[in-house]
């Protein structure tokens, strides 16, 4: 079997291709004006620390496979990568995270009040870019795009809520569709039906309905955010970048640990739910691998590992209705071949 690099070595490529197109952007629209030691010089650490871009790619790559073209649309995905990195910051200051693609996070680094306001920062600038979408794209367009962007961002807070809630009242008692209504909130708004719907509409003029896209981009974000979830488990820190068995240490509710819960011992289940009534700081690191060491002896990874496998198929199918009329391209065969790397990718 050939390795993951070769295999998807279109995607990787025409992922950096459009990260490389947003960053540069993105990078000219920083002000060079005071405050920049405390605001704008930090605003592009995350952002060159260059991630996989998917977000950014899935706006531009549906874009120009409707027709449309980058220009019309990089105003848009300089906002997704601006929201995605503004949320990553805020993300990692309420998950106690030390680590974000192989760098400290921006917390550790300048303390928790300049990383949120970094944060806020590129929430603002995101808006701005937006608004501008009005000079080039008519108001009605980027009324919609807005009407878009409002639905995400509630959605993505509604999600970062009831994570957060979970793991605050410690609730045990959790099902798969627990997880689905999650991962649906949290991961696959802004990470896929978000992007995918404004690089139609922008392709479009409008003309497209956004509900073309809910169950493609559903399914494929709950792809992306088991595997997420499997690579933090089972990852190296080299290619994953954050810390290895974290979102046990933070307590998140993984679909491995929903599953654990739901099938261990009841001794085992007491115990567990003791482990995760702790604070971050006292969750030792011989109780984590005890938890992984179970999620192992009841094939919660195995579990997961098919749940995303699932998913990818469901997505396979809810891309020939989204994307099936399309003439063949290019940025067609990208999203294509993305299904299948969401599951098989390594970092």
């Amino acid at each position: 079997m050939s390795s993951p690099d070769t295999r998807f070595k279109f995607v990787e490529q025409t992922l950096r291709k459009y990260r490389d197109i947003t960053l540069k952007a993105l990078l000219e629209i920083i002000p060079s004006r005071e405050p920049k030691k405390y605001l704008y010089n930090l605003m592009p650490v995350y952002p060159k620390r260059l991630g996989k871009g998917l977000r950014t790619a899935l706006c531009l790559a549906t874009c120009k496979a409707f027709g449309g073209t980058i220009n019309s649309a990089l105003n848009s995905a300089i906002a997704i990568e601006l929201f995605h990195n503004g949320f990553l910051i805020h993300d990692d200051i309420q998950d106690e995270s030390l680590f974000r693609r192989k760098a400290p996070t921006l917390y550790a680094e300048q303390g928790v009040g300049i990383a949120i306001n970094v944060g806020n920062a590129m929430n603002l600038f995101s808006l701005r870019l937006l608004m501008e979408n009005r000079a080039h794209l008519g108001p009605n367009l980027t009324w919609q795009i807005f009407t878009e962007t409002e639905e995400m961002l509630r959605q993505t807070l509604e999600g970062q809520a009831l994570e957060l809630g979970w793991i605050k009242d410690n609730v045990c008692e959790l099902s798969e569709l627990d997880y689905l209504r999650l991962s649906l909130k949290k991961t696959s708004w802004y990470t896929c039906i978000y992007p995918c719907r404004v690089g139609a509409l922008i392709a479009t003029g409008g003309a497209i309905s956004p509900e073309h896209f809910y169950h493609f981009g559903w399914y494929l974000g709950s792809a992306f955010q088991i595997q997420d979830d499997l690579l933090n488990l089972l990852g190296e820190y080299e290619k994953y970048g954050k810390e290895i068995n974290g979102d046990i240490q933070e307590g998140k509710r993984t679909l491995m640990l929903i599953h654990l819960l739901n099938h261990c011992s009841a001794g085992e289940k007491a115990k567990l739910k003791r482990f995760l009534s702790l604070p971050r700081r006292d969750r030792f690191l011989e109780d984590v691998e005890w938890v992984h060491r179970l999620m192992i002896k009841y094939g919660s990874i195995e579990y997961a590992r098919s749940c995303a496998r699932k998913f990818a198929g469901a997505a396979l199918h809810e891309f020939e209705i989204a994307y099936g009329d399309l003439p063949d391209s290019e940025n067609k065969q990208f999203i294509l071949e993305m299904i299948l790397y969401m599951i098989e990718r390594d970092h």
